[in-house]
């Protein structure tokens, strides 16, 4: 189809009318702090259960990946409601339901150790240590076990009923705040936050657990959550009605009437509601679900295992392990290329934004491949399997924030955080075979000391893991652009 010449014009680099307002920008941040929030919470589980919450509850790893991976199919669900719920009651009540829901999902896993010594003894009224006291003098392991996994699942059932909204939310509103070719690098800057979120999670948490116990790091951090909707409620409107957008930032924002005009794309929003039915009849639904069922078990596997993988394999505790997951983390910060690189096919190259967003994500989708090194080389150093999660991760939040971005490139509006929810539920799919497969296999390994391409143990396990990580981007990849070979629209929905 034509590109540069039309798309020149349809795609402007900035306004002719004068200066412009940058509260987009400010709306770009609300929505990093959220998601560095979001991940910070969804964080604490996997960077004190092998130090904090094993000797209390006597977990094994299956328990954790039972854990994990039912946390993975509850945001799955949620997801494909999550999406509905945001356009339903528009983005910034949709916003702030969901983060007053997660905050207080995670505050809730607080009291999971009450609630344990309360369901086995009966005394309900006591603080932290008591119930440690109480759980210690219970002399049927097997029944604390049961019944504190059981608290901790409901726990990241509500976490994971307010995170849904996250990411569909965030996504509606970098459609209302940005046009299309600015789009993947504002994802790729608010889509941050879940690297920073995960970078200051093992400098922060290890430490407050150490120092006045897991309960308290739960309850700290969920509180953030609480702190952020005040600054919501306060600072988001929409563009066209919001006194700090100027007009000269409006027309910028609303580029993409123009462009859509050029390109003789009509875009039709003729009914108010968009159902689930009407989504699953385009590839591009399909495109967008496969490739988030490939990818983000993979991240959510990075982010929930790797203090684990430290324990393990090279007997790190969770502050002793504090500065590698730092340097990983700051690695992945890398990520932030994932949005320019787009933006610079779009603008140098006179790509339209799909092709340039398809083309970017086939270069990301090559990175991870490296993870099929962590595991060999990490018999030289600790450091080497460090820097490679950290290379994959980045590779991944690249490929995260642009393929976020598809939707918005062609869909309306409306249907955006219902698109994005289709996605997440495919992606929380992945994570829980993901999860819960990891757990159980690397019991197994560790119990019977499994053999495979000369590792023993839960390093076979974990090599397996890295292996099926490293060929996912791929194969996501190779099936989105057989469904989707160009840019297409929807302009019937």
């Amino acid at each position: 189809m034509p590109t540069s010449n039309t798309q020149a014009a349809a795609y402007p680099s900035k306004t002719e009318t004068g200066s412009m307002t940058s509260y987009r920008w400010k709306i770009c941040g609300l929505l990093f702090f959220a998601t560095t929030i979001n991940y910070l919470d969804r964080q604490v589980l996997s960077l004190t259960w092998k130090d904090k919450l094993v000797p209390e509850f006597h977990w094994t790893d299956s328990d954790y990946g039972t854990i994990t991976a039912l946390f993975s199919i509850f945001y799955a669900i949620s997801m494909l409601f999550a999406g509905k719920f945001v356009d339903w009651m528009d983005t910034k009540k949709g916003f702030l339901w969901a983060i007053g829901i997660w905050s207080a999902g995670a505050c809730i896993h607080a009291l999971c150790g009450i609630g344990t010594s309360g369901i086995l003894t009966g005394n309900w009224l006591v603080g932290f240590e008591g119930a440690k006291n109480s759980i210690a003098a219970f002399d049927k392991v097997s029944v604390v076990t049961t019944t504190s996994v059981s608290l901790f699942i409901f726990a990241r059932f509500v976490l994971a009923l307010g995170e849904a909204g996250n990411f569909p939310a965030a996504i509606k509103s970098t459609a209302e705040y940005f046009p299309k070719k600015d789009r993947a690098l504002a994802t790729s800057i608010f889509n941050a936050g879940a690297t920073v979120g995960a970078l200051a999670a093992p400098v922060t948490i290890p430490f407050i657990a150490k120092a006045w116990g897991w309960e308290m790091a739960f309850l700290m951090i969920g509180a953030l959550g609480f702190v952020w909707m005040f600054f919501w409620s306060f600072m988001y409107k929409k563009p066209e009605a919001n006194p700090a957008v100027n007009p000269q930032e409006l027309e910028y924002i609303r580029q993409d009437i123009t462009a859509d005009a050029a390109l003789a794309v009509p875009i039709i929003e003729n009914r108010n509601k968009v159902s689930f039915g009407d989504c699953f009849k385009y590839r591009q639904t399909w495109a967008f679900a496969f490739g988030k069922f490939m990818t983000d078990g993979v991240w959510w596997f990075y982010l929930f295992w790797t203090p684990a993988y430290l324990k393990d394999i090279y007997k790190m505790s969770s502050t002793e392990s504090a500065l590698p997951l730092f340097v990983l983390y700051m690695i992945t910060l890398l990520s932030i290329i994932g949005g320019w690189l787009p933006t610079f096919f779009v603008e140098k190259k006179g790509m339209n934004p799909y092709e340039g967003r398809m083309k970017a994500m086939l270069i990301f989708a090559f990175f991870p491949l490296l993870a099929l090194l962590a595991q060999p080389l990490g018999h030289y150093s600790s450091w080497l399997p460090v820097i490679i999660i950290g290379i994959a991760g980045a590779a991944h939040q690249s490929w995260s924030a642009n393929i976020f971005s598809t939707v918005g490139d062609m869909f309306p509006k409306k249907a955006i955080a219902t698109i994005t929810g289709i996605g997440g539920m495919a992606g929380g799919l992945g994570a829980f075979i993901i999860n819960k497969g990891s757990g159980v296999l690397f019991e197994h390994a560790g119990t019977t000391q499994m053999q495979f391409a000369g590792f023993q143990g839960k390093e076979a396990g974990y090599f397996i893991i890295f292996s099926i990580c490293a060929v996912a981007y791929l194969i996501g990849w190779a099936v989105m652009k057989t469904l989707v070979p160009q840019y297409k629209p929807i302009t019937d929905l």
